[in-house]
């Protein structure tokens, strides 16, 4: 275990300093290079910042107006409350747009459940193996100009939804 300790303490200064003495080595202005990779950071930033403003808006007025709720409950009946748990569905659904608010919604899961928790459990480990499709898909494509997706949003959705349905059945024989 110290081992592990030490490589994680140690991994990221030991590789800025591969990449500073590459640079020196091959007789490179550093500095300059550094800055002119932040200034392209910035503008990214800044052709991005609309899009994130707009999801998260859109987040926050979604689990605001209740509509969150009443979409939640018509997948539980459609799907069934034995085979997914009411609990988790706002849970995929919010993750799909925004990590940040879905984790809000897992931290209530462990207030009300418990971290361990088969609910706790399940909605640790979907976070972990889902993406945040239209969120990235938007980020994405918007920063490099992508107009064709093509089968993207539809392999995305299926890679979330097996990782939902993955995660919901690790917790269940686990816990």
């Amino acid at each position: 275990m110290k081992l592990l300790l030490f490589i994680s303490n140690t991994i990221i200064p030991l590789l800025i300093f591969y990449i500073i003495g590459t640079g020196l080595l091959q007789k490179q202005n550093i500095y300059e290079q550094f800055i002119h990779g932040a200034e392209d950071g910035f503008r990214t930033v800044l052709k991005i910042m609309p899009t994130l403003i707009g999801l998260m808006v859109a987040v926050g007025i979604l689990r605001a107006s209740g509509l969150l709720d009443a979409v939640s409950g018509l997948f539980e009946k459609l799907i069934g409350g034995d085979l997914i748990p009411g609990e988790i569905i706002p849970v995929f659904i919010v993750r799909l747009f925004s990590n940040s608010a879905a984790t809000g919604l897992v931290l209530d899961i462990f207030k009300k459940y418990g971290t361990d928790s088969m609910l706790g459990t399940a909605a640790s480990v979907m976070l972990s193996s889902t993406e945040t499709v239209f969120y990235t898909m938007s980020v994405y494509f918007m920063a490099v100009k992508v107009k064709k997706t093509r089968w993207t949003l539809s392999g995305a959705m299926l890679a979330s939804i097996a990782g939902a349905a993955v995660s919901i059945a690790l917790a269940g024989i686990y816990k």
